[in-house]
């Protein structure tokens, strides 16, 4: 069971009247929400997962049906806080095919807390079962072997207790330049979405992707740079024209805006940045750090305010600049404070800002 075409527009449906029917964007044959709840910082403690637990059921409440998260975020608790959250939400019926979720997998992650030592945790985890050798291991915290990756899309499912992750994100892939050269780093990811296809057949994910940091927002001579035309084409090599690489992840927001700004991408010849690029290839854009952890939350200078007029808080209009980029199907924003969710949910209320007011924060700047 996964996310449906019928189960996220009767989902949609619940908010008729309620939220501007722009807040929920068609994509890969899903609807999803414009802003979505992430799960990376916290304590690896209780509290903390019922606090997700909590604050993700909130986010679902009040239109949010995106549910991001990575196998390695607080040691696999936020993993197992949307299990238990995707439990509730059942017993409230809100049911699992009208939810899209996401994780990754990539680098390493403990369970449940820090080993006293990491060599020996990963030998016996990892090593001693014959899924992964730490000569497959880069920078002393990625690996993205095929095998590698199929252990780690199997825990994910059993954190969170379903049978298909929606979008599976190969994370942070560019990791791999830190000891690899191009050629290396292209073989590696073409066998990496060889399983992903394979694991797609299987019905244990609908999509994979890409969930990077700097990758796709460099300048094209960078060592760790990503060409998304090249990404795609290996999803060709790995899948064919039907390829299930549909999705790519990478930061967006007023400080860190070269997705939007940036034309470092070459699709067909012509020199793009990666929203275009993304939207001429078919592929979906979820924008991480939306809020940048917090720091755009507050002081921002008055230029903001005014092409955001509609919206109260400066955490709500750096959700808006997120949400209103042309090409951007979902701004993620990590959220465990009830408080958190109730602000930042209140964004849905109110359309996407259109270009042309959009377009004068640049022209302020």
């Amino acid at each position: 069971m996964s996310a449906t075409e019928e189960g996220t527009t009767n989902y949609r449906k619940r908010f008729e009247g309620k939220i501007p029917t722009d807040h929920f964007r068609h994509s890969q044959g899903l609807w999803l929400s414009s802003i979505g709840i992430g799960t990376y910082l916290g304590d690896h403690d209780p509290a903390t997962d019922e606090l997700y637990c909590e604050a993700i059921i909130r986010s679902v409440e009040l239109g949010g049906n995106v549910i991001d998260s990575a196998i390695n975020y607080r040691f696999q608790r936020s993993e197992r806080s949307i299990g238990a959250a995707l439990k509730k939400l059942a017993d409230k019926g809100i049911g699992r095919q009208e939810l899209v979720v996401a994780t990754k997998g990539g680098f390493l992650p403990f369970d449940g807390t820090p080993p006293k030592d990491i060599r020996a945790y990963f030998h016996e985890s990892f090593v001693k079962p014959g899924i992964a050798s730490f000569s497959d291991v880069v920078a002393g915290c990625h690996c993205m072997t095929p095998s590698y990756l199929l252990n780690q899309l199997d825990s994910s499912l059993k954190n969170m207790g379903i049978e298909c992750i929606d979008i599976y994100y190969v994370h942070n892939p560019e990791t791999q330049f830190a000891e690899v050269d191009r050629s290396e780093f292209s073989n590696r990811l073409l066998k990496a979405f060889e399983a992903l296809e394979g694991a797609s057949s299987a019905g244990k994910i609908r999509m994979y992707g890409t969930a990077t940091w700097n990758g796709y927002r460099n300048d094209a001579e960078a060592k760790d740079y990503l060409s998304l035309s090249d990404v795609v084409s290996l999803a060709r090599k790995a899948g064919g024209e039907n390829h299930h690489f549909k999705v790519i992840q990478l930061p967006l927001n007023l400080a860190m805006h070269e997705a939007l700004t940036k034309r470092n991408q070459e699709v067909g010849g012509e020199k793009l940045s990666t929203l275009e690029a993304a939207q001429r290839l078919g592929i979906s854009v979820m924008c991480s750090a939306s809020i940048l952890q917090g720091q755009l939350a507050r002081n921002l200078p008055p230029a903001i305010s005014e092409v955001f007029a509609e919206l109260q808080t400066d955490a709500q209009r750096s959700l808006q600049f997120v949400r209103s980029a042309p090409g951007v199907t979902t701004a993620l924003v990590g959220m465990k404070q009830l408080a958190h969710v109730e602000e930042n949910l209140k964004v849905a209320q109110v359309p996407p800002v259109p270009w042309d007011q959009y377009a004068k924060l640049f022209k302020a700047n």
